[in-house]
């Protein structure tokens, strides 16, 4: 049986998966986000998560169908991946293309006054999340992808990153697709949680998760259901 959730506004991402690719890891998935969303994927390790998310981000085009996505995209991944040999103020003004004066700002926001001249390396690890959060958020991007943002961190620093995530999100109407091994992150941070599993994996909806704070649309997606 297939079902679909017809979006009630146009979609920030629209993707019309036949298959993904070499090995067939992803079967037919259908998935749109709206702006202002934030969905998260859930599923086993190696079931195609990572994979999902790259061909949503252009970064693998080895599969068949469409895919529409907007220009302006940031990816937060499990690591930083900040640049080492760049300060902490370099990695904002560069990457996210912003004048020194917006990237001072942005530090002052995510906790980080008075460290703009450190390189990455000396940064604790939760800075270092902190200085990516920073970066994807000032590049105003329509669509930001994560990838287990909060995976190695101990609970009470997780907590304290989503609330960052949280503080950040409501300045930006950006649709979020949120990658997570983690129920407790996909309660509290997603309108609507995914699941993929099987193999090929298929995607398939839990519904609106009414335990998230208010999304301000609904976006669509077609789920091959048993």
């Amino acid at each position: 049986m297939v079902s679909s959730i017809i979006p009630a506004v146009e979609p920030v991402l629209r993707l019309d998966l036949e298959r993904g690719g070499p090995g067939d890891v992803l079967g037919p998935i259908a998935l749109s986000l709206t702006a202002g969303e934030t969905v998260a994927l859930t599923g086993p390790s190696g079931v195609g998560k990572t994979s999902l998310l790259r061909i949503v981000a252009g970064l693998d085009r080895h599969f068949a169908g469409d895919r529409a996505a907007p220009a302006r995209m940031a990816m937060v991944f499990q690591e930083p991946v900040l640049l080492p040999w760049r300060t902490a103020i370099d990695n904002l003004m560069i990457i996210a293309r912003i004048s020194r004066d917006e990237a001072l700002g942005w530090l002052e926001d995510v906790g980080l006054t008075g460290l703009g001249e450190r390189f990455p390396g000396m940064l604790s690890l939760g800075q270092q999340r902190r200085l990516s959060l920073a970066r994807a958020f000032a590049s105003s991007p329509d669509l930001l992808l994560m990838d287990e943002p909060f995976v190695s961190l101990d609970p009470a620093l997780a907590s304290e990153m989503m609330g960052l995530f949280e503080r950040l999100r409501l300045r930006s109407r950006c649709a979020t697709l949120l990658v997570t091994h983690v129920r407790g992150e996909a309660e509290r941070l997603a309108g609507r949680i995914l699941r993929l599993e099987g193999r090929p994996a298929r995607l398939f909806e839990e519904g609106q998760n009414a335990g998230a704070y208010f999304q301000l649309s609904a976006s669509g997606v077609t789920t091959s259901r048993s």
